[in-house]
């Protein structure tokens, strides 16, 4: 036998499966403006890095590449944005993220 019970999905517990099924999701990142427009951004994707406790403001992430919005995200991995132009208003960049205009870039 190949260890694999391929009966216990029709089993009595089989509502369990669809539990499990409904909270499976991709791991993404979309942008928007504050129109809710998609916003087409670099984003930095790397290895996420621990940096809880550590002084100053440290980099997040490691061994990173650039790409544009909207991403999917590995496990593991952490985006963080790739220019100043916007600020997101959020500080979890994962998931729906909206972005506004840097007023600080445009003096």
């Amino acid at each position: 036998s190949s260890g694999i019970n391929a009966e216990w999905p029709l089993r009595p517990g089989h509502y369990l499966l669809y539990h499990l099924v409904s909270a499976i999701q991709p791991r993404m990142l979309v942008t928007f403006n504050e129109e809710l427009k998609p916003l087409p951004v670099p984003v930095r994707v790397g290895q996420a890095v621990d940096v809880v406790g550590q002084a100053g403001k440290p980099k997040t992430i490691t061994g990173f590449q650039t790409h544009t919005t909207p991403v999917l995200l590995a496990h593991g991995e952490r985006a963080e944005l790739g220019t100043n132009e916007y600020t997101p208003l959020t500080p979890i960049m994962e998931g729906f993220v909206i972005l506004r205009k840097n007023e600080e870039m445009e003096e």
